[in-house]
């Protein structure tokens, strides 16, 4: 990857369905050398899901969700979507991928990365089955935190050429980190010009300058183009002392 990438979250949430006669393809993933790594995952999530009680344990299963364990049992025969659809929630509803255009959708094919307990790095294009898994599920003897951060980070490493945005919350960048990369916290300003970091609201101004990102087809190379690109845009982003921030109300004023 060229230029710009931008790794993202996954979200708990996700869509049902897909195409039925596109089943999941280790081979045709993103960084097809971490087909082993998946697979082992993929085996792992399977021994603990095929339980109710190990299921509950293991992915912090409720009664409500409990269900949600048969899909890492159907994970080679289910339909599957790219992962950018497949995603749903907080940060990728302000996406709005089912009213994309095709420029936009190769955009994020071509520079959004998102990292997936279940299998690593995936691209935004990548088709992907539903599934239940989170960083900090227990796989029995497979550790995620001991499992996927040298490999992934070394996919990662040898593939990206340019700024890497880290918009990854701790827990999933701890999967697979990236030393260069540039993570964006972000804030809200009050009347007295005070900055205040946010929580949840910030998986949606996230959400929306990746949207912005790729409405655009955004042509960046480094966080002085990222600056003036959003400028352009009305979009603050900005270094201050602790790192770069994204000033939230600046990116709500784009969210259509």
């Amino acid at each position: 990857m060229t230029g710009l990438t931008v790794l993202l979250p996954p979200s708990e949430t996700k869509r049902e369905g897909g195409d039925r006669t596109r089943t999941l393809d280790l081979g045709a993933l993103s960084f097809p050398e971490l087909a082993d790594e998946r697979a082992a995952v993929i085996t792992a999530a399977r021994s603990v899901s095929s339980e109710e009680s190990s299921a509950r344990t293991a992915l912090k299963l409720g009664p409500k969700s409990i269900g949600e364990r048969l899909r890492n049992l159907e994970l080679e025969t289910s339909p599957t979507m790219p992962a950018i659809e497949r995603y749903t929630g907080v940060l990728y509803d302000p996406l709005r991928v089912e009213g994309a255009d095709e420029a936009t959708r190769r955009w994020w094919s071509a520079h959004v990365v998102v990292q997936s307990a279940m299998f690593g790095p995936i691209g935004a294009g990548d088709r992907i089955p539903a599934y239940r898994l989170s960083h900090d599920s227990r796989l029995g003897g497979l550790r995620l935190a001991k499992h996927w951060p040298s490999a992934a980070s070394g996919a990662l490493g040898a593939r990206s050429d340019g700024l890497v945005l880290d918009l990854r919350s701790e827990g999933y960048r701890a999967l697979g980190p990236v030393p260069d990369a540039v993570a964006l916290r972000v804030v809200s300003i009050d009347d007295g010009g005070r900055r205040r970091a946010l929580n949840h609201w910030n998986k949606t101004a996230k959400g929306r300058l990746v949207a912005l990102l790729g409405r655009t087809s955004a042509d960046i190379a480094d966080m002085d183009e990222l600056v003036a690109w959003a400028r352009s845009h009305d979009v603050i982003v900005e270094r201050t002392a602790d790192g770069w921030d994204l000033v939230a109300e600046s990116v709500e004023a784009v969210r259509d």
